[in-house]
């Protein structure tokens, strides 16, 4: 069935961009689901009587949000939703199982050994105790969505088998682990070549970045890692409140 989009032609708020909305929010709702295929470009034009420039503008104004993707042959396809996830002291795995996006995990590597010096410092690490260094892509529903480093001390690390089928947090709670408070950085950057092979993307395109450094109930630090995930597939959000 043809999307249903109502414009207002007196409001200021230009009509590419209220066309865009619209699609975005059937995206979001589940009204355009990830595979379909978009109404072709000329078609709704005509139906919503627009000139082709501002409906392609439209479209393209999705592309770039990655929400939409142009394939020679096929036309415009809805792809995969981005996932939206909230500025808590949660960890992914546990957020894209609640989100039912069925999160799956690629160990690419596990070691063991002394930390450096900025892993030391961030886990308060003095007495010369080895830390667990775990590197592994996350994905949602089959599609990648983030690369994930993470130090611990070796003596609370879960086994390497372990991560593959549970997240970090919940295989460290099944140990008596419990995170309590975070530090968290939040930024952004350009992807490197590889990261960019094992995540799907171009080289250089953008990734959101995330430093953490976790403290369990007695407040010794149990977790530092760092991530990037693809800006096209996933973003956060925050609340603030005047006080």
């Amino acid at each position: 069935m043809p999307l249903t989009v109502e414009l207002d032609r007196s409001s200021p708020v230009p009509l590419y961009y209220q066309l865009a909305q619209a699609i975005e929010a059937a995206i979001r709702d589940g009204e355009l689901a990830p595979g379909d295929r978009f109404e072709n470009e000329l078609a709704l034009a005509k139906r919503l009587t627009l000139s082709r420039p501002t409906t392609r503008r439209a479209i393209q104004e999705l592309v770039d949000k990655g929400l939409l993707v142009r394939k020679r042959g096929v036309g415009t396809q809805v792809v995969q939703n981005p996932v939206h996830r909230r500025v808590e002291l949660t960890s992914l795995f546990d957020d894209l199982a609640r989100a039912g996006q069925e999160p799956t995990t690629r160990l690419l590597k596990y070691h063991v050994g002394p930390p450096d010096e900025e892993v030391a410092r961030e886990l308060n690490l003095t007495d010369g105790r080895d830390v667990a260094t775990i590197h592994r892509l996350r994905c949602a529903n089959g599609e990648p969505l983030a690369l994930m480093t993470n130090h611990l001390p070796a003596d609370i690390a879960p086994q390497a088998e372990e991560l593959e089928k549970y997240g970090l947090y919940q295989s460290l709670r099944a140990r008596g682990v419990h995170i309590r408070l975070a530090r968290q950085r939040i930024g952004a950057r350009s992807a490197t070549r590889a990261e960019a092979q094992l995540l799907d993307e171009k080289h250089n395109a953008p990734l959101l970045t995330m430093a953490r450094t976790a403290f369990d109930d007695s407040g010794a630090a149990v977790e530092f890692g760092h991530h990037c995930y693809r800006a096209s597939r996933y973003y956060f959000e925050t609340t603030l409140v005047d006080r």
